[in-house]
């Protein structure tokens, strides 16, 4: 520890190390260099020497640091640099000037230093000591000079600037700087002398490795050669702005003797190292371009250097030097060649040049400059121009120069730069030697044949044909030898010998574009100055055109030539023709078609016509044309013209388009028509269009205007060629409108023509067969393709005509069409003022053709219907009869034709016919063209509403019947035309209106009434006579419950914005805003309740809820107006129900679904979502509306019977929040006026009922048609109970507030209905009396109970009995029954399942009412007596219920329901094995009557356990076939589940007394009991069975155990099988873990599950548990947020260990959903690890996949380990394990177990540890001390502890007994197993018993059994005797 070595702040008092200690130096010591050496010559040290060099005051730590700064590791040197840098900065100039001697000697060694840091460092010292010394310096500069100046070049950047900042500081001015440097001359050659002489082995005296020393020489070499040409430069040019010398003003005073001491060195210098010439040998290339540096200095300002001795040397290294490869070199070296050659001239001819120079030069421009194309290729025409010309053969050299230059071009890999600055060096050379031809060229002839033979050989043969891709086969042995080109393929010749190939070579269009430019700007400078040389390349380009277009068809590619030549025709526009010259014309373009023209028309090639084309609009139609009308002239015999003038030239001009073009062009169509049109286009002549035009249109329409319009289907053969030029037009005319120039061209309305209108025209009203090509002409003709795109070329009347017949096809479509209402809307679009429309058509023509042609038409111009929106009917009926077809088609689709009538059962197979049609119709409305229907004008939009939503509503209507989707479909197509047409608000209102309007069938119950602005509603009650017409109202209402799902109750029923802005914070004025409520049609669905495709419940109440909860004036309007309509509709309409359904508690939905008053039913379900399911309505509207009923009960002094008859319903939900007594404050409706309505009022009202009540005769004694049941229902609906009962319900009462006065009445209405002796009357007991007199009961007993009396509890549990005993009685008769007909029934399967089917569902409906009621009661007596802690008060009430009688009788009540319970389960599986539809025809019947079940499986739940027994017990005196276990089952996996009753299955399945016989067979007790007989003779058959004899699973659960569940890793998650599967594990372990650890039950059920259990259940465990690998990390901390699944999981695992119980996981799944499985799996998960660990373990060490099982792994040591690891060692700890000969002792921090084992002399320890992650991982097991055990026994005892521990599938404690015991028994002399080694089994605990007869050792059975089925032989493991 402490300070680095090093350290800069070290004290010198306080060395770092001994070594350093030592070094310290005495004053008078010598600073000389290691080894002898000063800078880089060696001293031989002398006494004078010495002497000399004294230390003289030398500060000690100064020294100490010089000193280090000789070691070898660069760390030191740093921070020795570094303390160095400190000192002078704190030391005065006197202290700092006596060290600068020995300061230089390690300045010179330092500079030179391997390490970069280093030298740096160095610098950064130095400036340190010249700024502390200044002038001080001046003594020793001389000495320092060298290395500094050298330091200046360093490679390193970093390093040369701190270098120069040093030199800066020592001397600020640059005349300072200059004269420092001339004072030191000579000394700086000197050193760079030393330098040049230095080898790498002299570079250093320590061992250094030799590529290090490399490195330093040549670094040395680098900056000795810079520095001596910089020098140089300074010294004679004096300037060099890189090193801080500008031009200098003034001449220093020794420079004359400095340039004389510079150029002797230089001679020494230059002689000694052979003229420097070996430096350029160097590997490094730095130090070859610092030579040739070097060498330019030298030649610049010296250059008698260079003389006769020396100059071949010289010029053949230097002019030689092209071998130079390396690109950074390059510069240099050009600057030394140029430099050369300018001084020495003659040097050319001291050497073979072309051995020396040329080949080397060739080679080097072979190869692209190796890399230097940017540096090299700008210095090309310097080198040129500086050779002389008697030096080359001028020609020859020429043409080799540009060969090798351009093989070096590479184009297919170089940059950008490189290939331009490459075409900018070859057109700079080329025009500099044809400028300059004259230098090699003596007379006018020879300079003009090297110009020609440049151009051919050069321009033509290498740039030209290169461009053109092409090899000229004649010339191939010229020029272009040596080139690289591809094998050449033997083509036919020409007729003139000439024959051309095709350059295999693929290049950039970059490349191509370049090079074409380069060859445009080398003919430009050649026209303007060298024209007599253009008619080389003129003839040459018009003999390669005409050779290509000949020999179009011998070519591999011909169109690859020709664009070519058309790519360098449009360069050639842009770069010469723009730019006014005109050579491009007259040499190029006039001669090359002039001769073509004949070949173009002859051969017809595409892409020479294509050719034609691009060379008429460059140069222009006549330009071009003009010159062939006299080739024209002299092949047409009958054409005869001057030429002469203009007038003449037109003329021939149009007489050669006429006659010669036109038809050309026109003649049919081919693969070349396209670029014949284009042609035809480019031919176009602004002054004579009109009559080219004309004869166009005459030629192509092959009529004439004079011949009439009407036209057969014979004429239309050229309508394809017309097509492709109506569409070459306009993409012509945009063309031209897009690039501006539309005022220059021709004007729109010339194209029209009289031709083109009647031909568009006829073809529109054709019929089929139609042609591709009509299509194509009429989009040509009409337009509108996009939106910018509004150019026609026929006139308005003609597009009015065609849109109407594209129209009248659309029409007749729809007329065909199998719908009616489609039919009809075909009627509304020609009633639309269009009746005049249809034409009809022959009956065989095809009515999709029709359409088909029309669409097509429109999908290319349908924007040109945008011009005639002012038209009041085209453009709506159009688009309308578009979407109704596109409606057609999806509507047929959803179409079920199984369903549907005969009318259409062929519109399936029309719909495969039509379906590419249909699909392009719905991809013209919703695709690219969406946009168009969105911009129609308002007055448009107007007219299509007018035909699509009368449409819509007959296809709601009409299809609906035969369609489920009908309405949803229609319900999109609304939202569509809503979309489509982006309405405002209230347009959209009043399109609703439209929709909603009246019709024959629509409304049923409540009508609009729009004669106000109240927008009142008027009740209807009459009736639909037919189904269809039921059927279709019912169609109309899922359409609306489908619109407002998708629109939201604001917009479709309230008639409200949906949604107001949030974003101001200023209120806004209020605006008068028009109603649009819709009360009506939300009254209108709500009466209508049911419909085919949904409910009021399940879909439209969720909605008006939503709505409701907006708590604004819209909402609250809105449903006082519901509510309104609906409470007049229930008075007046006749209510016919029974009362009696009503219960006590909540109505539930399908109670209130059996209400059949619609607006009853609609009120009260209403109401129940509003006030009680979604707390909506507060206390304050729910007073209100019950005054109004109150208000309307009494007619004067007459009571209305119907208002009497609903006031039950309603009065059931609105007393809900007003006798609550806690309710909080209504917060709904703030602003509404506050009522006179209060508790006292309610109080008086129940008081006026009550003894109204008590008036009447009892229950029992009701007569007919009297008011008595109205009354009475009215009173028990003023006191609701929780539907659950028990507790539940007696809570809800006592939350009510109810005086006491009522309490008094209402428990003498009770008392009234008891008889003499509470004895329950004997005469009228019909289910009315029965149903109501329990009613009464159970609200008596909910909020009076504390006045009841011993004679009161009597009537309520005799009353219980009798409600009960009836259902009872039926429920065990139609077990009976079915058992009887299952068991005994011969006949088939269906007259079973009918018969079955007759018995189960005879149950009277009265009976379970009364049953349920009964049940009710029960369960609140129940809730009594179990309930909460009781005040003692309350509790002596209720001690007349706990005597003996009534316990007996509320036993007895519990036996029968339990009897009910098993008897429904007995019906099921007896059903259940005929088969699964006769058990799910059981299972269903329970769903009639879900509460009374639910009260059933509650009942059973809290029934007490001797009760139970003695239930299991009667059941099995029953003789059924099924008995009660299989009846359990039966409802634990019933195939239609019931929640409450499954859950009541599996809680009697897993309780006392029933779980005893629920896992396992009962004879299957003791099986293993031959284990406690020694049979020492056993035949193998029992043997093999020995094993097996352990423990027999239920039928029922040991399918789902024992078979493999991999079919369920592929269920839904939340599938009933999987539910099964972990039901039937969650009662296997339950059973196990209620078990005693040490039960030899509990063993065998262990081993059963271990032998067969499939462990693929834990699997499925974790399909449930997604474990994925990205939430592995969170797993490890308990504070991360896991996913829900895994959370649920998580959770439930930790609590099933801590309680070891599955009951809560189970009773939660039933809400069956994904975290609830999720919960259970992990519940099952935690107990299996608590239970069978073994069993986990040895699935967990099966997995394969890593990441899984470490998620597994993660999960487990996060959220099961901690508990199970915690009890544990806890059960350790408290099991009595310890004796006097073993001890355990346990570390819970530690996770381990220490057993020690001691027996008289002998002992052992064992350390039994406990991984972080168990069970998963194993225990680990360690001997740490063992006593008087000899080896072998201790290896044994210590395996039989992991065996022990580790196969056990229980807890630990019972692990660590069973090895104590086993060493008991070892000690006790008890012979162990041989093949286990162990006494005590470690799987069931048995000693071995079986013994062999003939060696007499003893075995376990399940180690035998094993043995035997391993070995498949029957012999003894040890003496292979016989067993």
């Amino acid at each position: 520890m402490g300070r680095p070595k090093g350290d800069p702040a070290r004290s010198k008092n306080r060395p770092s190390s001994s070594s350093l200690a030592a070094s310290l130096l005495p004053t008078g010591a010598a600073i000389v260099g290691f080894g002898g050496y000063v800078g880089s010559s060696r001293l031989d040290p002398t006494e004078e020497s010495v002497s000399a060099t004294p230390f003289v005051d030398v500060d000690g730590e100064v020294a100490q640091h010089l000193k280090r700064l000789g070691r070898k590791d660069p760390i030191t040197k740093i921070k020795a640099l570094a303390s160095l840098s400190e000192l002078f900065k704190q030391k005065n100039k006197e202290d700092i000037v006596q060290i600068i001697p020995q300061w230089a000697f390690e300045y010179k060694r330092l500079v030179q230093d391997y390490n970069r840091e280093v030298r740096r460092a160095t610098h950064d010292t130095m400036t340190n000591l010249v700024i502390t010394v200044g002038r001080g310096l001046a003594p020793y500069l001389k000495s320092l000079m060298g290395p500094w100046w050298l330091s200046q070049l360093d490679p390193v950047s970093e390093v040369s600037q701190a270098a120069r900042r040093s030199l800066q500081e020592a001397f600020p001015v640059q005349e300072k700087r200059l004269d420092a440097l001339i004072l030191c001359t000579n000394e700086i050659f000197m050193y760079i002398e030393e330098n040049l002489k230095l080898t790498p082995e002299t570079m250093s005296d320590k061992a250094s490795p030799l590529d290090e020393l490399e490195e330093m020489h040549f670094r040395v070499i680098l900056t000795s050669l810079l520095a001596f040409a910089t020098l140089f430069d300074i010294l004679f040019g004096r300037q060099l702005q890189r090193l801080g010398f500008d031009k200098v003003s003034y001449e220093p005073k020794n420079a004359s003797k400095a340039k004389e001491i510079a150029s002797s060195s230089a001679e020494r210098i230059f002689s000694t190292h052979k003229y420097l010439l070996d430096f350029l040998k160097s590997k490094s290339p730095a130090v070859r371009s610092a030579t040739y540096s070097a060498l330019g200095s030298l030649i610049k300002h010296i250059p008698h250097l260079i003389n006769e001795e020396n100059m071949k040397t010289l010029s053949a290294s230097i002019l030689g030097a092209f071998q130079e490869k390396d690109p950074s070199c390059h510069p240099s070296m050009w600057d030394t060649i140029l430099l050369f050659c300018k001084r020495f001239p003659d040097s050319w001819g001291f050497n073979n040049i072309q051995k020396t120079v040329l080949n080397r030069y060739w080679h080097f421009l072979r190869n692209g400059c190796y890399g230097s194309q940017q540096v090299s290729y700008p210095i090309l025409i310097l080198f040129l121009d500086n050779i002389p010309p008697k030096a080359i053969e001028g020609e020859q050299f020429f043409l080799s120069f540009f060969q090798n230059l351009w093989q070096g071009r590479n184009p297919s890999s170089s940059s950008t730069l490189d290939r331009l600055a490459f075409f900018k060096a070859f057109k700079e050379c080329f025009l500099w030697v044809i400028h300059n031809a004259s230098r090699y060229s003596k007379g006018i002839d020879d300079v003009h044949h090297f110009q020609v033979s440049l151009v051919d050989g050069i321009l033509v043969n290498l740039l030209w044909h290169d461009y053109l891709l092409i090899v000229d086969l004649k010339n191939q042995g010229g020029v272009s030898v040596g080139m690289s080109c591809s094998s050449l393929e033997e083509i036919t010749p020409h007729s003139q010998g000439r024959r051309i190939a095709k350059l295999n070579a693929k290049y950039s269009l970059d490349y191509m574009q370049d090079l074409g430019i380069c060859i445009i700007e080398i003919l430009s400078v050649i026209a303007l100055k060298e024209c007599g040389l253009f008619a080389t390349f003129s003839r040459a380009f018009q003999e390669n055109c005409l050779e290509i277009i000949q020999q179009a068809e011998q070519l591999e590619r011909p169109s690859e030539h020709v664009v070519q030549i058309e790519n360098f025709l449009i360069l050639l526009d842009k770069h010469a023709v723009q730019k006014g010259e005109t050579w491009p014309l007259e040499f190029l373009a006039v001669p090359m078609m002039t001769k073509a023209f004949p070949s173009i028309r002859s051969l017809d090639s595409l892409d020479a016509v294509k050719l034609l084309s691009v060379t008429i609009s460059i140069f222009g139609p006549r330009k071009i044309v003009s010159p062939l009308s006299v080739w024209n002239k002299s092949n047409a015999s009958n054409h005869e013209s001057d030429a002469g003038d203009n007038g003449s030239l037109s003329d021939s001009f149009l007489c050669v388009f006429k006659e010669v073009f036109i038809p050309w062009c026109l003649r049919g169509s081919n693969p070349s028509t396209t670029a014949h049109l284009d042609l035809l286009l480019a031919l176009l002549d602004d002054e004579l269009f009109a009559e080219q035009w004309s004869s166009i249109i005459r030629y192509a329409t092959r009529l004439n205007e004079h011949h009439g319009h009407k036209i057969e289907y014979s004429d239309f053969d050229h309508i394809s060629v017309l097509a492709m030029l109506m569409e070459k037009v306009r993409e012509f005319v945009r063309c031209k409108m897009r690039v501006g120039s539309i005022q220059h061209s021709i004007p729109l309305e010339l194209w029209h023509h009289e031709l083109l209108d009647s031909t568009a025209v006829s073809l529109a009203r054709l019929s089929p067969p139609y042609q591709i090509s009509y299509t194509r002409f009429l989009r040509a003709v009409l337009g509108g393709s996009t939106e910018d795109d509004q150019i026609s070329f026929v006139s308005r009347d003609s597009m009015i005509l065609i849109l109407r017949e594209l129209l009248n096809k659309f029409v007749q479509l729809l007329n065909g069409s199998s719908f009616t209402w489609a039919r009809d809307a075909s009627s509304l679009i020609l009633d639309s003022g269009l009746k005049d429309l249809v034409v009809k058509y022959e009956s065989n023509v095809n009515i999709l053709e029709l359409a088909k042609f029309s669409l097509e038409v429109l999908e290319g111009s349908v924007y040109c219907l945008k011009e005639f929106e002012e038209e009041p009917e085209l453009v709506p009926c159009i688009s309308a009869a578009i979407f109704i077809i596109d409606w057609e088609y999806r509507m047929s689709s959803h179409i079920d034709v199984t369903k549907s009538s005969k009318m259409y059962e062929n519109v399936h197979v029309e719909l495969l016919e039509q379906n590419p049609f249909y699909k392009s119709i719905h991809a013209f409305l919703y695709g690219k063209t969406a946009q168009f229907w969105k911009s129609l004008s308002m007055q448009t939009v107007r007219r299509l509403e007018a035909i699509l939503i009368p449409t819509i509503r007959s296809a709601i209507f009409e299809a609906g019947t035969f369609c489920l989707e009908a309405p949803s479909l229609c319900c999109h197509l609304m939202l569509e035309v809503l979309e489509f047409f982006d309405f405002d608000f209230y347009k959209e209102q009043i399109l609703l209106d439209k929709l909603l309007d009246e019709s024959e069938v629509w409304p049923l119950w409540v009508g609009p009434s729009l004669n106000d602005d109240s927008r009142s509603a008027t009740l209807k009650f009459e009736t639909l006579t037919t189904d269809a017409q039921i059927s279709r109202h019912n169609n109309f209402v899922a359409f609306i419950s489908e619109l407002i799902s998708k629109c939201g109750v604001g917009r479709v029923i309230a008639g409200s914005i949906s949604q107001t802005s949030l974003s101001s914070s200023v209120e806004a004025p209020p605006q008068p805003v028009p109603s649009h409520s819709r009360a009506w049609v939300a009254a209108e669905v709500l009466c209508t309740w049911k419909w085919r495709t949904g409910s009021v419940l399940d879909s439209f109440l969720p909605l008006l809820s939503e709505f409701a909860r907006r708590e604004d004036s819209s909402s609250e309007n809105l449903l006082d107006s519901i509510v309104n309509i609906l409470l007049d509709g229930a008075l007046l309409h006749e209510t016919s129900d029974e009362i009696c359904f009503l219960k006590v508690w909540f109505a539930s939905d399908d109670e209130v679904e059996s209400i059949q008053n619609p607006f009853l039913r609609a009120l009260v379900s209403l109401l129940f979502t509003l006030v009680v399911k979604d707390n909506i309505w507060g206390k304050r509207k729910s007073a209100v509306l019950f005054n109004q009923l109150v208000d309307k009960l009494f007619d004067g002094m007459m009571v209305n019977r119907n208002c009497l008859r609903i006031l039950p319903y309603i009065t059931n939900v609105l007393v809900q929040p007003l006798r609550h007594k806690d309710r909080v404050s209504d917060k709904s409706f703030k602003d509404a006026p506050l009522d006179s309505f209060n508790e006292n009022q309610m109080s008086a009202i129940m008081k006026d009922w009550l003894q109204r009540g008590l008036l009447l005769p009892p229950i029992t004694s009701w007569l007919p048609g009297k008011d008595f049941e109205e009354w009475t229902q009215v009173i028990i609906s003023c006191y609701p109970l929780d539907p659950k009962g028990g507790s539940e319900a007696l809570k809800v009462a006592s939350q009510r507030e109810i005086s006491d006065i009522e309490i008094k009445l209402l428990v003498d209405l009770f008392r009234k209905q008891q008889t003499d002796g509470n004895i329950l009357l004997t005469v009228n007991k019909s289910p009315l009396v029965l149903t109501t007199l329990s009613k009464l009961t159970s609200i008596s007993i909910g909020y009076c109970w504390k006045e009841f009396n011993e004679d009161d509890w009597g009537f309520v549990l005799s009353l219980v009995q009798e409600c009960i005993d009836s259902a009872v009685v039926v429920i065990e008769e139609i077990a009976e029954n079915v058992d009887e007909i299952i068991m005994e029934s011969t006949e088939n399967l269906e007259i079973v399942i009918h018969k079955l089917d007759e018995v189960v569902h005879t149950s009277d409906q009265s009976l379970m009412d009364i049953a349920s009621s009964g049940l009710f009661t029960f369960s609140l007596i129940s809730g009594l007596l179990e309930g909460p802690d009781k005040e003692k008060s309350e509790t002596d009430r209720l001690s007349s219920l706990k005597t003996e009688k009534w316990l007996n009788l509320k036993d007895q009540i519990f036996e029968i329901v339990l009897r009910l319970f098993f008897a429904t389960g007995a019906t099921e599986a007896i059903a259940s094995s005929c088969c699964q539809e006769a058990s799910s025809i059981v299972a269903s019947s329970r769903l009639l009557h879900p509460h009374f079940w639910e009260l059933v499986a509650s009942t059973v739940v809290s029934s007490p356990p001797h009760v139970r027994n003695s239930a299991v017990q009667s059941m099995g005196l029953w003789q059924l076939s099924k008995g009660p276990i299989g009846s359990l089952y039966a409802i634990l996996f019933s195939s239609i589940p019931n929640s409450a009753l499954q859950f009541a299955a599996y809680v009697t399945l897993s309780t006392d007394p029933i779980s005893k016989l629920s896992i396992t067979n009962e004879d299957t007790a003791g099986c293993l009991a031959e284990e406690n007989t020694v049979e020492q003779e056993i035949d193998q058959s029992r043997l093999e069975s020995s094993s097996d004899e352990t423990v027999q699973l239920r039928e029922e659960i040991s399918f789902v155990i024992k078979n493999s569940p991999s079919k369920h890793l592929e269920m839904d998650l939340v599938a009933q099988d999987q539910v099964n599967v972990f039901i039937s594990w969650a009662l296997l372990l339950s059973h196990l873990q209620s078990l005693p650890s040490t039960s030899p039950a509990k063993q065998r059920l262990v081993q059963c599950i271990q032998d067969s259990a499939n462990s693929k259940i834990l699997d499925c465990l974790f399909e449930h548990i997604p474990l994925k690998a990205g939430i592995t990390h969170g797993l490890k901390r308990k504070d991360v947020e896991l996913p829900a699944e895994v959370s649920q999981a998580a959770s439930a695992a930790t609590r099933a260990i801590t309680t070891g119980s599955l009951l809560f996981s189970v009773e939660s799944l039933y809400l069956v959903g994904r975290e609830a499985m999720a919960s259970l799996a992990g519940a099952i998960y935690g107990l299996m690890l608590h239970a069978l660990p073994s069993y986990v373990r040895d699935w967990f060490t099966s997995l394969r996949d890593r990441t899984t099982s470490a998620a597994i792994e993660s999960f487990t040591k996060t959220w099961c380990s901690p508990p199970l690891l915690a009890d544990e060692l806890s059960q350790i700890k408290k099991a009595s394990l310890a004796d006097e000969n073993f001890s355990v002792s346990v570390s819970k921090s530690a996770f381990e177990v220490v057993a020690t084992y001691k027996k008289e002399e002998t002992g052992m320890d064992l350390v039994i540890s406990l991984p972080l992650s168990y069970p998963l991982r194993p225990v680990d097991v360690v001997c740490t001390r063992s006593l008087g055990i000899v080896e072998q026994k201790q290896r044994k005892w210590f395996l039989s502890m992991i065996a022990f521990v580790r196969s056990q599938n229980g807890a630990l404690a019972e692990a660590i007994r069973r090895w104590k015991i086993n060493f008991d028994k070892e000690f006790e002399g008890v012979e162990e197993c041989p093949i286990c080694y162990s006494i005590i089994h470690t799987s069931n605990n048995s000693l071995p018993r079986l013994a062999c007869r003939t060696c007499k050792h003893k075995f376990h059975s399940a180690c035998l059994y094993k043995w035997f089925s391993t070995s498949h032989k029957s012999t003894c493991p040890l003496c292979q005797s016989p067993f």
